[in-house]
């Protein structure tokens, strides 16, 4: 029997998903955050980049306006309205103390006790190297949960200091701890990475829905089995 996952915890209000690019959080933990946003809890997106270098056949300015709109628009999908983008450059984003002020800057902000990121290792289960951009912002991320509740670093940003998140979720791990039930909001994980339909048809020759629900489907079916046979997303959860 694999190592069964634990449920996430749920005694939160308020979290902050922090990835690079816009689609990150629809291939991992859409479905999720629309099961958040169902029990009337709050989630904001933070997009590092506006995702301008991902689709070839479009030139950098107009694929920004595209892959914007398609973010907020599988955002909406899930329950979520809040979206913002640092617009830093897509895929030569640099780890840093720059990258690490701005999502500080957006935790003393919006004050989660939950923050959400993306696969920060070096590989995607140990086999598929992974992007640049996702190991600078997942790494960023850990490390900017506990610059934020510091006064002595990054003092100049405008809101105050926040020490109030309690967890940092990362999706997409080799090595996952925990996992959410998405049994009844699948389907909406499906429609809302659906809605990247641009970013898809570049990616794909398959029809964006067929491809969105074997994806996710699979994934879900796969974490069922270290989940009490419930359709799942999971996560390794870092405790604050």
């Amino acid at each position: 029997m694999p190592q069964q996952l634990d449920p996430l915890p749920d005694d939160w209000e308020r979290a902050l998903a922090v990835v690079a690019h816009p689609d990150d959080l629809e291939y991992g933990c859409a479905a999720a955050v629309a099961a958040w946003t169902d029990a009337g809890r709050e989630v904001t997106y933070l997009m590092v980049t506006r995702g301008e270098a991902g689709i070839d056949t479009l030139d950098p300015a107009r694929a920004a306006r595209v892959r914007e709109r398609e973010q907020r628009d599988s955002a909406a999908v899930v329950g979520v309205t809040a979206v913002e983008f640092l617009d830093h450059p897509d895929g030569v984003v640099e780890y840093g103390t720059a990258l690490r002020r701005d999502i500080a800057a957006a935790i003393r902000r919006h004050r989660p006790e939950l923050l959400i990121t993306l696969n920060p290792e070096d590989t995607w289960g140990g086999t598929y190297w992974n992007t640049p951009d996702h190991r600078a912002v997942g790494r960023a991320v850990l490390d900017a949960a506990g610059d934020a509740g510091n006064r002595w670093i990054f003092p100049d940003t405008e809101a105050k200091p926040w020490n109030g998140v309690r967890w940092v979720a990362v999706a997409g791990s080799d090595a996952p701890t925990h996992a959410v039930d998405v049994t009844g909001t699948l389907e909406r994980g499906v429609q809302s990475l659906t809605r990247h339909r641009a970013y898809i048809e570049a990616l794909t020759g398959e029809d964006p829905e067929t491809y969105a629900r074997n994806l996710l489907e699979g994934f879900a079916r796969e974490t069922a089995e270290r989940f009490a046979d419930r359709l799942a997303v999971p996560f390794r959860l870092y405790p604050r």
